[in-house]
């Protein structure tokens, strides 16, 4: 069976980045490429395997176990737009503490002075990119995990197991990951979508999440004669943003505390835009910050004449957990499997989303484990090698406690 990290390395080298202002799904044709490669690969295993126009990748390992329940494990192949993905030079160094040369001609170093999560995995081995681009561990590393189980089944038939649903999907980085996955079709009862970082995470708690555009329409006029004339649109947008509670803004945040994203902003005197991300993993506070914000639009239109401001509030996904609690046996084996092979389990809230939350709510529960790397979408993005083998290790193990079992066990699918 291939190595692991050979396996990842391979995924690593083909360019798979999303692109956030194109709305068709794909976002990016060279996204095929590595769904594709994957597709081929598990029938060269002997796996039946798919892959459609939108670029998602569904097979299937069948099982040994025939009433057992049907597991889903999910991973998305595009990398972040918010650094590049193209010609990543990816290397393994043995770490023995203290900075790490990433790039000598550039003198970019990773150092855990910047980075104190290196200090956990001295005398490892960690996968690094060249400094001048990301790695790909988010979520590549996910999917070379999960085709190393395929490969394990392959080769170890008679290992009792469940049968196994596979699926990689596009865009999960620009938020449109499962917008054409076909649930149905895919099978499963339940499954985990493998997104997540360091190693032992559990998270089943997401934020509830929106997009905000804000339009400010003003009136030009030369300023030497704009005397009760003149309406800045620049000027009311800085005042929109200015009616924002300065506490939520993301700096000032963590844990389960939302906030109001300011993540770009364009406009000259007639015209200006904002736009938003809003997040919140509770529900209603999550209404109220889109209250908020229509409140102070409409604060501004009664200021400055209707119109003048306009809102585009656009929900993107919910937490999960309202699901998931109905199918906790998923926290609890996934627990199980870490604490047999002897890693500590944290179950943390996810500062963001993943394919699992929409999908969970698409009639798939799936909440998200590790896949072992740390720093992502940047340049300075790494991987243990060691925890990856781990994380294959975790899901295998999850793949054998289920196959304990029978479907007729779980309440949740009767």
């Amino acid at each position: 069976m291939e190595k692991l990290e050979k396996r990842f390395l391979r995924y690593v080298a083909v360019d798979t980045q999303s692109a956030e202002d194109r709305e068709c799904v794909p976002s990016t044709e060279k996204q095929h490429d590595l769904a594709k490669m994957l597709c081929q690969e598990l029938k060269d295993m002997g796996f039946e395997a798919e892959h459609d126009e939108h670029c998602y990748v569904y097979g299937t390992i069948p099982g040994n176990c025939p009433d057992a329940p049907v597991i889903g494990l999910v991973a998305h192949m595009d990398t972040s737009p918010d650094c590049s993905g193209t010609n990543v030079k990816a290397r393994i160094v043995h770490y023995e503490g203290g900075d790490v040369l990433l790039n000598e001609e550039k003198g970019i170093v990773l150092s855990p002075a910047q980075y104190e999560s290196l200090n956990k995995y001295v005398g490892q081995d960690l996968i690094v990119t060249d400094g001048t681009t990301l790695l790909g561990a988010d979520d590549k590393a996910g999917v070379a995990e999960i085709m190393q189980l395929a490969a394990y089944f392959a080769e170890n038939p008679d290992v009792p197991h469940g049968t196994i649903k596979v699926g990689f999907t596009p865009d999960e980085e620009v938020g449109r990951g499962p917008s054409f996955f076909d649930v149905p079709k895919f099978g499963a009862d339940f499954g985990y979508t493998l997104d997540g970082g360091e190693l032992g995470e559990i998270e089943y708690e997401n934020f509830n999440a929106a997009s905000m555009k804000v339009c400010v329409h003003g009136l030009g006029i030369h300023p030497g004669s704009a005397k009760d004339k003149m309406v800045n649109a620049c000027l009311i947008a800085m005042e929109f943003n200015s009616l924002l509670p300065e506490q939520q803004k993301p700096a000032y945040t963590s844990g389960y505390e939302g906030f109001f994203h300011l993540n770009g902003m364009e406009g000259d005197m007639e015209n200006a835009t904002l736009v938003y991300i809003i997040r919140d993993h509770d529900a209603e506070k999550f209404e109220a910050k889109q209250k908020l914000a229509r409140a102070a639009a409409d604060f501004l239109n009664a200021k400055y004449g209707e119109g003048t401001v306009v809102l585009d509030i656009r929900e993107s996904y919910r937490n999960m957990a309202e699901q998931i609690r109905q199918h906790f046996h998923l926290i609890e084996n996934a627990r199980t499997a870490m604490e047999s092979l002897g890693i500590t389990p944290v179950t943390m809230p996810i500062r963001g989303g993943t394919d699992g939350a929409t999908l969970s709510f698409m009639g798939l529960p799936c909440p998200n484990l590790c896949t072992g790397g740390a720093n992502y979408h940047g340049r300075f993005e790494y991987i243990p090698v060691q925890s990856m083998e781990k994380t294959f290790e975790i899901i295998r193990e999850i793949v054998a406690l289920y196959a304990k079992t029978k479907r007729s066990d779980f309440a949740d699918l009767k």
